[in-house]
């Protein structure tokens, strides 16, 4: 049996295209987010982003448009990817989501800034609301 010699050629290309950055770093995130909404929807939650051995208190404000009815409060964990530096992870984040609660349920969120940080979090939420919307979500520390 011969050997193919794109095989090795493809890995690399592929380690390259989808690999991350060799001094990108990630961090521990824990949010609690409360929301309201009726077609346009608003919300503020807190939370600690834990970089580089130390915990980073911030502030969460969001908007969403769409088709939004209800308020719910989510309690939820993650994690920030491709941080180069701790200033990386302040900024505007989008997301496009289709989500809801009756009660109580779990979820989870993907958000990416403008500096390429992914926050990708999961958890529960309590309250009563349905949304299928594009959200904008500032993070600023305190």
């Amino acid at each position: 049996m011969k050997k193919c010699a794109t095989m090795p050629a493809l890995a690399l290309v592929a380690s390259i295209a989808f690999g991350a950055p060799a001094d990108a770093k990630m961090g521990a995130v824990r949010v609690v987010f409360t929301k309201a909404a009726l077609v346009v929807g608003g919300g503020v939650g807190h939370g600690v982003l834990t970089f580089e051995g130390r915990d980073h208190p911030f502030q969460v404000y969001g908007l969403s448009m769409g088709i939004s009815i209800g308020g719910s409060v989510a309690k939820l964990i993650g994690r920030a990817s491709y941080l180069h530096r701790l200033s990386d992870f302040e900024g505007s984040y989008e997301s496009i989501g289709l989500g809801g609660a009756l009660a109580g349920g779990a979820g989870g969120v993907h958000l990416k800034n403008e500096r390429g940080v992914i926050i990708t979090l999961h958890g529960v939420r309590a309250g009563l609301e349905f949304a299928a919307n594009v959200s904008s979500i500032r993070i600023a520390f305190e």
